[in-house]
């Protein structure tokens, strides 16, 4: 999957803007890039598999606090996230295919 340095930028924009717009950043760029670029569409598929399943780790972690394990849980997935964020948008510029750890698949790249 060829990538030029506008769709590196791009995709590397996915996960940054992440940070401000974690759903309608992201969501905007993956929209109007997606058809025109392979490297683009592949990452915002990533992101958002990322994003969901962050999410439901985040609602688990949320649930587990009624023993106390879940505020542990919640720093560490605040943390993972944070990092894995950071980590996909340098491999995304790098014009690398990151396949994020600990994501489930819901959207098929």
């Amino acid at each position: 999957m060829g990538s030029t340095e506008d769709d590196r930028l791009f995709a590397m924009l996915l996960y940054v803007l992440s940070f401000p717009f974690p759903v309608l950043g992201p969501l905007l760029i993956w929209l109007i890039k997606r058809d025109s670029s392979d490297f683009v569409d592949y990452h915002g598929k990533e992101y958002f598999n990322f994003i969901i399943s962050f999410t439901i780790y985040s609602i688990v972690s949320s649930i587990l606090m009624i023993i106390l394990i879940g505020f542990l849980l919640i720093v560490v997935v605040g943390i993972v996230w944070f990092i894995l964020t950071i980590v996909a948008a340098v491999k995304a510029y790098q014009g690398e295919t990151y396949r994020i750890p600990l994501v489930i698949r819901f959207i098929n790249n």
